[in-house]
């Protein structure tokens, strides 16, 4: 029996609407309920429409992670077609989707998670005076030129994509834009002015001795830049054990080059890696105003229960792996590439450990555009012209920015027949399958103190926050 129930939302600085249920005993949250209340409803727009139509509609769904929406419409459409990109198309275009993760990842530091810091709430605690002078909203001194470096790397994506968001530069045989020698030098120039930026404001060291990082120790132990400071937030608040999810980690591998995906793909438990293997994958509906039974996103539909019947509470439905939840993330991606300071902090699974993965993958990312780059190579071909589809059906799995994301199209006689996506924040906002298991989110917030008086707990905030969520993504 629950002391009180809160409704929290909508939140401030979260892409789009949520809210989220909670039962409150003793002073912690005791039960979640994620609730998606806006439907958008992409899936049945692109129902007849020519299969290329999904290259402009899809990146749509996202103003801020549009390239990974563009990235796996494309590749589901050469998969429907056999239709292969050449390898500098691949290059061009995981250049392309790294700078807006990058950038995503950047934002999410600087403008969405960090400011919760600066609250006054805080006020006294030996750190807060540098939280509010560094991430006070559109004042702190960390803001200005974390979000200028931001800006300057989205040029990257006008060079070879021609503008940003929905940018229709990444088709089913590589890019429209070969480019020359010279964009390859603004590229790497901008490129440099970014870990300019990055080494000073936010690691305070040198990328690749923080990518080095191989243990817990040795990461708490960082003494530089906004990274330390966040260590040190962190071991006050005790972020190290609030929000800890269901630490089943799934990754479908980031950046599909010629030679192989960059990072690694499966899914991690208990220390133990196994095949991610997507046909495993079912969407739930028993808690979603969704009408239907679950299935495969290759034979799923998208039907509004437009009564909006109890006992479901949201739009979002419950994607799940073999019958169970996993988390999809920054972190998530790092842990199954086996880097060591990811899976030291994978049995963690908290706060902390989620922002430590991306800040992780920030260092990473800069190095990987770093030779990828290098790696252009402006003689080369950058597209293969791909026939139009009449028949087939195929998916596009990518690594966007909040983790695993899937487009499985189905076509016939030229036009789209089935459109089912899977989104990052969909696996992890998920609600509870007919089973009654929780999504991921609202397994992590059972636990967090709810102060007297707190109409919207600040440390359920962080725990939300800190899985960086994308509500108009999950409710496609």
């Amino acid at each position: 029996m629950s002391d009180r129930q809160l409704l929290v939302g909508p939140f401030n600085r979260v892409e789009g609407d949520l809210e989220i249920r909670l039962d409150v005993t003793d002073g912690r949250v005791s039960e979640a309920r994620a609730n998606s209340p806006l439907f958008r409803g992409f899936e049945m727009m692109l129902q007849g429409k020519a299969p290329s139509d999904a290259l402009t509609l899809t990146p749509r769904i996202c103003g801020i992670c549009s390239i990974s929406q563009s990235a796996a419409a494309a590749l589901a459409l050469a998969d429907a077609g056999g239709v292969t990109m050449p390898p500098q198309g691949r290059l061009a275009a995981a250049i392309l989707h790294g700078v807006e993760n990058l950038c995503d990842h950047i934002s999410h530091f600087a403008l969405f998670f960090m400011p919760d810091f600066a609250r006054p709430v805080y006020a006294g605690r030996t750190w807060h005076d540098r939280a509010v002078a560094r991430y006070t909203a559109q004042q702190g001194s960390a803001v200005r030129p974390l979000i200028e470096a931001r800006a300057q790397l989205f040029h990257i994506v006008g060079l070879l994509g021609g503008k940003w968001p929905h940018t229709l530069a990444i088709q089913p045989g590589g890019v429209t834009r070969a480019p020359d020698a010279r964009d390859r030098i603004r590229i790497q120039t901008t490129l440099r002015a970014a870990r300019r930026v990055l080494e000073r404001e936010l690691f305070g060291g040198s990328l690749e001795a923080f990518a080095a990082l191989g243990s817990v120790s040795g990461y708490e132990g960082w003494a530089g830049g906004d990274v330390a400071l966040f260590s040190e937030i962190s071991a006050d608040l005790g972020l190290d054990g609030i929000g800890v999810g269901p630490k089943r980690y799934l990754s479908c591998g980031a950046y599909p080059l010629a030679e192989g995906r960059v990072t690694g793909a499966g899914v991690w438990e208990d220390g133990s890696v196994s095949a991610f293997d997507p046909g495993e994958i079912v969407e739930d509906v028993s808690h979603a105003w969704m009408l239907g039974e679950a299935a495969h996103p290759a034979q799923g539909a998208t039907l509004p229960d437009e009564d909006m019947a109890e006992p479901s509470y949201s739009w979002c439905k419950a994607p799940r792996l073999g019958g169970r939840t996993v988390e999809v993330g920054a972190l998530a991606r790092q842990v199954l590439d086996g880097h060591p300071l990811a899976l030291a902090l994978a049995g963690e699974g908290s706060v902390r450990a989620r922002i430590a993965g991306r800040l992780l993958e920030i260092a990473r990312t800069v190095l990987w555009l770093e030779d990828w780059a290098a790696a252009l190579d402006p003689g080369a071909v950058f597209m293969d012209p791909a026939p139009a589809l009449r028949e087939g059906s195929g998916v596009g799995l990518v690594e966007a920015a909040r983790g695993a994301l899937g487009h499985w199209i189905t076509v016939e006689k030229g036009r789209i027949t089935r459109y089912q996506i899977v989104a990052p924040t969909t696996w992890n906002f998920s609600p509870r399958d007919a089973g009654g298991v929780p999504g991921p989110v609202e397994a992590a917030l059972v636990g967090a103190p709810v102060g007297e008086g707190e109409t919207t707990p600040v440390m359920v905030q962080h725990v939300v926050r800190s899985f960086d969520p994308c509500m108009v993504c999950t409710v496609h």
